[in-house]
């Protein structure tokens, strides 16, 4: 897939970027460019291939340290929230910011 320069033009026009015909040609240029190496890497035969879940794992054996999901403090919230200017059951109430 390639871009031609109207379709720069109307990405353009969406994006309300004002592109002068240097920068136009550019940008065209590089996203084709970028196409070209997407097709390239799409090109690669995957199958058989497992994911790997860090790159890492394709030189070394790494294990994920996972901590177990436990409560490890005790509830503090009443504390924590006598500072607050204003708490509603439980909440921190904030002034509004969005009409």
């Amino acid at each position: 897939m390639s871009l031609t320069p109207q379709d720069i033009a109307r990405i353009a026009n969406l994006a309300r970027l004002a592109l002068k015909p240097e920068e136009s040609e550019r940008m065209l240029t590089q996203i084709n460019g970028f196409f070209g190496m997407v097709q390239a890497m799409q090109a690669v035969d995957t199958r058989g291939v497992e994911p790997m879940a860090h790159p890492v794992a394709a030189i070394q054996d790494i294990t994920l340290r996972l901590r177990p999901d436990a409560v490890s403090e005790p509830n503090q919230r009443e504390l924590n929230q006598q500072s607050a200017p204003a708490v509603e059951r439980g909440l921190f109430l904030v002034p509004k910011v969005i009409e």
